[in-house]
């Protein structure tokens, strides 16, 4: 869940930056971080919310999760370009941000 809270952390701060350019731009930044968090907590919950099982029900949980977090993504994105007509680029810098948070935050494990 540390990862879910840096995610949803870095995605205020993105949208707070964006703010500059305008409330449009703002908004589809953090949207756009928005559904990585959520696919993320969606995943973690999927995985690690159920007893510990075997190694076959574990990779079956984080296979299912993994798939739930991109129909996520996905769905999302569709909403944000297509349905609201955000700005593209605040959007994409937000998902891009969210997403780097999974690399540093794997790459410095403690």
């Amino acid at each position: 869940m540390r990862v879910v809270a840096l995610q949803l952390a870095v995605t205020t701060i993105i949208g707070l930056l964006f703010l500059v350019q305008g409330f449009a731009s703002a908004i589809a930044a953090w949207c756009g971080g928005l559904v990585v968090v959520i696919g993320t907590a969606l995943l973690a919950l999927r995985v690690f919310a159920p007893p510990l099982a075997g190694p076959g029900a574990t990779l079956g949980r984080f296979a299912v999760g993994m798939l739930l977090k991109w129909v996520i993504v996905l769905g999302g994105f569709y909403l944000i370009l297509a349905q609201w007509q955000l700005p593209p680029v605040p959007a994409l810098s937000g998902f891009g941000v969210a997403l780097a948070v999974n690399l540093v935050a794997l790459k410095f494990k403690q």
